[in-house]
C-alpha cells in the first residue's frame, strides 16, 4: 500500500489535500473566534499557511513530473472546493444547498475539459 502513495500520479494529490486542509484552516478558523484580536488571528495564520506550503510546493514540484501546469491547477481547485465545503458544513455549521451543487457540478465539468485529451 505504501508505493501506491508514492507514485507519481497519487502523492501530490495526497499533498494538495494535505496543503489545502492547511489552507482553508488558515483563512477561516477564525470567523468562530471573533473575540481573538486581529494581529494574533493574522500571526496564527501565516504559521498554518507556511505549513500549507511546505506540502503545495513539493506537491507541484513532484506533480509537474505526471501533470501539465493546467492539470495541476485543476487538481488543486477541485481540491479547495470539496475540503471548503466541508470546513463550512462540518466547522463553520454552514448548510450545502442545491446552488452550491450546481457550481460544483459546473466546476466538475470544467476539470473534465481540463484532463480530457481531444
Amino acid at each position: 500500500m505504501p508505493s501506491f502513495f508514492a507514485s507519481p500520479y497519487v502523492l501530490p494529490i495526497v499533498l494538495l489535500v494535505a496543503s489545502n486542509l492547511f489552507m482553508t484552516t488558515a483563512w477561516y478558523w477564525h470567523l468562530r473566534f471573533k473575540e481573538v484580536a486581529l494581529w494574533q488571528v493574522v500571526l496564527i495564520s501565516w504559521g498554518l499557511a507556511f505549513v500549507e506550503y511546505c506540502l503545495a510546493v513539493p506537491a507541484n514540484r513532484w506533480g509537474a513530473t505526471v501533470y501539465a501546469p493546467a492539470q495541476l491547477k485543476t487538481i488543486q481547485e477541485v481540491v479547495t472546493l470539496v475540503i471548503f465545503a466541508l470546513f463550512s458544513w462540518l466547522y463553520l455549521n454552514q448548510p450545502l444547498s442545491w446552488n452550491h451543487a450546481v457550481g460544483f457540478a459546473f466546476v466538475a465539468v470544467g476539470a473534465f475539459f481540463i484532463f480530457h485529451k481531444w
